[in-house]
């Protein structure tokens, strides 16, 4: 397969698996850590309403799913990569992270949340995740 078609598909591989990791923990979060009396997570709109409500254990599960989404991502783009693999992996760490700007600016989460999500979420984890895929410590 041509080296430049196979890194383009090990990055939409490596944006779909992410992706649907974070979905899976975002959609299991609420019955792990249920969210506060009266507040819908459902919706958009509820999750506005009640964000004044979470206390911090309630963001656990969406940092969780940020960060692991990431890290499976980069992996796999990584590991189906045929060139420039840890490049790749940061690719999609970066396409993780405009979403997760995206979201703090469409939900009003605290500042340490956002601070800590978009620093530590993010880039870190594409590092890690495609050095973990390329067998570099």
């Amino acid at each position: 397969m041509n080296p430049i078609l196979r890194n383009i598909l090990a990055v939409v591989a490596g944006i779909v698996m992410g992706g649907a990791l974070n979905m899976v923990i975002v959609a299991l979060g609420p019955y792990i850590i249920p969210p506060p009396e009266g507040v819908d997570s459902t919706t958009m709109e509820g999750l506005k309403e009640g964000m004044r409500l979470f206390e911090a254990k309630h963001f656990v599960p969406p940092f969780l799913a940020h960060a692991l989404g990431t890290l499976l991502g980069a992996f796999v783009a990584a590991k189906i990569a045929k060139t420039h693999q840890l490049k790749l992996a940061i690719v999609v760490g970066c396409w993780f992270l405009l979403g997760g700007i995206a979201a703090a600016y469409m939900l009003p989460s605290p500042v340490w949340y956002t601070i800590v999500d978009t620093v530590l979420a993010y880039i870190p984890m594409a590092l890690f995740g495609g050095k973990l895929a390329i067998g570099k410590p």
